[in-house]
């Protein structure tokens, strides 16, 4: 074959038919394969990058993805953070520097979607971090943040803003030590500065003919300037409550979170327990002086950082009056601007000036809460007063002219199509304010107004009777139709308004006004089915006006309707019961104050219901707690009479238990000091105790047991009732033992009452007579009833009286009653040693009582059960070392009981009872008879 043939052949084509399998190649490869699974139970190799997200994106990938030039990069990386930190809050503690100083970077970020994105980053953030944890990296924030609110871009002040919001809600102390910057941010969000230099910035007392800053008008904003006017100044009160609520006050210690109600009018001195472990991460301050207080510790002109340029009308630190009022000089101008402006267009479209839109209404209640937050930024009451005088010296007439006009006012209802809001508009209400402020009432507008201009009204001798009668006038009224129309008031709006009807009582002392408020406030009071706030606020109205003001104001203190209050206590304090102690500490505060300066018709009042505060089952002091029934207690010190229906309350609840014996001494005492044989001088007329009724009480308490108990208890088949026998001549009823210690303890201020009596022998005759006629006829004595006896006569005993011989068989028969009872006591050791002193007290100091005892033992009549008792309590009485001279001269009589019993045990052995005895017997004699011999020598 030719060359030309054979390279043909290389280029020829193979035709394929159809329906025939395509021939394989010669150098084709064959690719079929066969794979199997691997199973790794463990990774031998571990990533060291800590926790990722389901990206395996670390945090430390996450953060540098921030400084990416694109902006969706950005996005991510903060969304990849909020993952990672909110599955790992740990994170947060070892990259907290890094994490918030990006973050704060980010506020003026060009792109929106990547400023919402760390807002939100921000705010995770700030829930899981302390504010004391935030505090050393929170300037960095602050400076971050004053950039983004001055910032050109009105996107990045809008959102700004919402920055603004997480650290007003998270860290509102750190965010208000950073006021005297802040404050020029919030003036350059809707105003400038006025092109001239010349400005008059408002000198003290003085006001400025045209202020500093002028409003501003932003075509690029998506919302109108009112709405973001009103936008700012929501943030600006709320910024403002915080830096006031963070100010230390003038007379406290400590400042509290909040405002106290009716605090311009008084400062109180609270004192306080400071626990240093609790306060290095607290938000409050506190004050600490020298010298207890007498020198406080000069403040110090010394700064960590040089004094920045401070703005225009705002100063470094808002201490004074004096920089308050450059601040207000220019805050003040811009508020009327813009209510001016806002109101322009309103009155176009109702003829009626009252009724205001949703949005106005907003507006004008921010304008004037912060005209209340400026005079409060002042911490002492008399810069308060310097500010009040200088915002009515400068602005009363434009408040009168823009805002009393057409008070009060109220809602101008639109009609509303029920079309679904679109975004564009959802947004421009949010950013307006109007969703995050909420629906502002007309109740709210207006009570917030009349807060605002009763400030205003002159104080004290300044005030002019129909001074100011045009616009307080319209107050007043307004106030009196609100709380007298029964309607129910918020706790809120209740507040602001019994802070309005303080201030107008105190300023204009006019007793017609003082009436007329107080009589609608009380309308407010006696409304049935209040909520316990309302109650609250309502007693604390009363309560304190009373307190704080009646002495120095005489229009207060003759007051018919505060009168009328004060009498209608006690019976409240009585139905009141034990169900809110809250409120009975503030009625007894009240009762305690009234009474101390000798308020007749509370003190009648007391009278009247006194049986129902001192009920022994259901009166308010068994009911209270602890510290109100000590205060009531001492209430009764003032009480005018103690008639006998009293003094067996008191003698009860003295008894019962249901009050502490303590407490019981202090109400012993208490009648003991107001009776006129403790020395109480008092005429012949108005005896607050008489003779027969104290010593009845004094009988009752000391016997633990009313007669009514006592005769019950002579026909009650008790178990606790030990039957008479021959070694307890009386029936025994034992008490349990915490009432025993209880009267046991009670006893002893009994006894000390009768002991301090002009008299003690005609003392000891009435308690002698008394126990005749009441005790010896009786079969069942109570216990603790013997013991007091037993206690109580031998200290008023003295050896020119001789006892009755009724009472000294009564006595006896108690006395071994009570031997016996000794000896069944084991497990109590304290009413053992109770009953121990008080039989061998008496049996020591009563003559002719041990010999009673022992001419009452007669072995005969004993069972042999009860010999070894016997001679049990002989052994006790020979123990006895004060007991020795009175066992001597009776040694015939106690040898003839123990020949007796000697006689009558009859058994072969003798038994280790009965060595015992005998051995005492022995011993006490041989040392009396070593005595007398001694005696005989000498």
């Amino acid at each position: 074959m030719s060359k030309k043939k054979k390279r043909q052949d290389d280029f020829h084509k193979v035709k394929l038919k159809v329906g025939k399998k395509k021939l394989k190649a010669e150098n084709s490869t064959n690719v079929n394969f066969k794979s199997r699974s691997i199973h790794l139970p463990d990774q031998l190799k571990r990533d060291d990058g800590g926790p990722t997200t389901h990206r395996q994106l670390s945090i430390k990938d996450l953060l540098s993805q921030l400084h990416h030039y694109s902006s969706s990069v950005k996005q991510g990386a903060l969304v990849g953070l909020r993952e990672l930190l909110s599955a790992h809050p740990s994170l947060l503690e070892q990259h907290a520097s890094v994490v918030l100083a990006e973050v704060a970077a980010l506020f003026t970020d060009k792109d929106g979607t990547v400023r919402a994105a760390g807002s939100r980053l921000l705010r995770l953030v700030a829930q899981c971090m302390p504010a004391e944890r935030v505090a050393p990296f929170f300037p960095l924030l602050g400076a971050h943040l004053s950039c983004a609110m001055t910032h050109v871009s009105t996107g990045i002040q809008e959102d700004a803003l919402r920055v603004l919001d997480v650290l007003l809600e998270h860290y509102p102390a750190l965010l208000a030590q950073r006021h005297a910057v802040l404050l020029s941010n919030f003036l350059e969000l809707i105003s400038q500065r006025r092109m001239s230099t010349t400005v008059n910035r408002g000198r003290v007392g003085d006001r400025p003919e045209k202020g500093s800053y002028a409003l501003s008008i932003g075509t690029s904003r998506s919302i109108t300037a009112q709405q973001w006017r009103l936008t700012v100044l929501l943030r600006l009160g709320r910024f403002l409550q915080a830096v006031v609520e963070e100010r230390p006050t003038e007379d406290g210690v400590v400042c509290g979170r909040g405002l106290r109600m009716w605090s311009g009018e008084k400062g109180v001195v609270t004192p306080v327990e400071i626990s240093w472990e609790e306060m290095i991460f607290s938000k409050e301050s506190f004050q600490v002086f020298e010298n207890s207080g007498a020198k406080p510790t000069p403040r110090s002109t010394y700064r960590l950082r040089p004094d920045l340029e401070p703005g225009a009308g705002v100063s470094e630190d808002l201490c004074s009056a004096e920089t308050v009022q450059g601040f207000a000089g220019t805050l003040v101008p811009l508020l009327l601007e813009v209510w001016v402006e806002a109101m322009g267009g309103g009155r176009a479209q109702t003829d009626s000036g009252q009724l205001l839109s949703e949005e106005a209404m907003a507006l004008m209640f921010q304008i004037l809460t912060i005209l209340q937050l400026l005079r409060r930024l002042a911490p002492q009451k008399d810069q308060q007063d310097m500010l009040d005088s200088w915002f009515r010296n400068s602005y009363l007439s434009d408040f009168k002219q823009h805002f009393m006009k057409n008070f009060p006012y109220g809602q101008l209802e639109v009609a509303r199509h029920k079309k679904k809001m679109d975004g564009k508009r959802n947004r421009q209400q949010v950013m307006g304010g109007i969703n995050a402020a909420g629906t502002v009432e007309p109740l709210a507008l207006n009570v917030m107004l009349c807060q605002v201009m009763v400030t205003l009204s002159l104080r004290g001798r300044d005030h002019i009777a129909g001074q100011d009668a045009d616009w307080l006038g319209p107050i007043r009224a307004f106030v009196t139709d609100t709380l007298s129309s029964g309607g129910r008031l918020s706790s809120k709006h209740l507040a602001a308004l019994l802070e309005v009807v303080w201030r107008m009582i105190v300023t204009q002392r006019s007793r017609g006004v003082t009436e007329e408020l107080l009589q609608a406030v009380y309308v407010q009071y006696q409304q049935k089915n209040l909520v316990l706030s309302v109650r609250t606020l309502l007693l604390r109205f009363f309560s304190e006006l009373y307190i704080q003001e009646h002495q120095k104001q005489p229009h207060i203190a003759r007051s018919r309707i505060l009168t009328r209050w004060l009498a209608s206590l006690p019976l409240q304090l009585v139905q009141l019961g034990g169900r809110n102690p809250q409120l009975s500490a503030q009625i007894l505060q009240t009762l305690q104050s009234a009474a101390a300066w000798g308020n007749k018709d509370l003190l009648h009042s007391l009278q009247t219901h006194a049986i129902g505060l001192f009920d022994p089952q259901e009166g308010s002091v068994v009911l209270l707690p602890v510290d109100q029934q000590q205060r009531l207690v001492q209430i009764l010190f003032y009480l005018p009479a103690f008639p006998a229906d009293v003094l067996a309350c008191l003698s009860q609840v003295c008894n019962t238990g249901r009050v502490s014996a303590s407490l019981a001494s202090t109400l012993i005492r208490t009648v003991h000091f107001r009776s006129p044989l403790s020395g109480w001088s008092s005429s012949l007329q108005d005896v607050p105790v008489r003779d027969v009724d104290y010593f009845s009480f004094l009988f009752s308490t000391l016997t633990g047991f009313s007669s009514e108990r006592l005769r019950n208890l002579q026909q009650a088949d008790d178990e606790g009732v030990l039957p008479s026998s021959a070694l307890s001549p009386l029936s025994v009823f034992a008490t349990p033992l915490e009432q025993f210690t209880h009267h046991w303890d009670v006893v002893e201020e009994v006894c000390h009452c009768m002991e301090t009596l002009g008299s003690r022998g005609q003392c000891f005759e009435i308690l002698q007579n008394a126990v005749i006629k009441n005790l010896c006829g009786l079969v069942v004595v109570p216990d603790c009833t013997c013991a007091a006896l037993l206690r109580c006569i031998p200290r008023l005993l003295d050896h020119s009286l001789l006892p009755n011989d009724t009472l000294l068989h009564f006595l006896a028969d108690c006395c071994l009653s009570m031997l016996s009872l000794l000896l069944q006591l084991e497990q109590s050791a304290r009413k053992r040693d109770a009953v121990w002193e008080a039989c061998f007290a008496a049996l020591s100091a009563v003559p002719r009582l041990l010999r009673l005892v022992l001419q009452s033992l007669r072995v005969r009549d004993l069972c042999k059960e009860e010999l070894p008792l016997l001679a049990q309590i002989l052994s006790l009485l020979l123990q006895h070392t004060q007991l020795r001279n009175q066992v001597a001269a009776n040694g015939a009589l106690l040898q003839t009981i123990i020949q007796d019993l000697t006689r009558y045990h009859g058994g072969e052995t003798r038994e280790q009872w009965l060595t015992d005895l005998l051995y005492c017997y022995s011993v006490t004699l041989s040392s009396h008879r070593a005595n007398m011999a001694m005696r005989d020598i000498y």
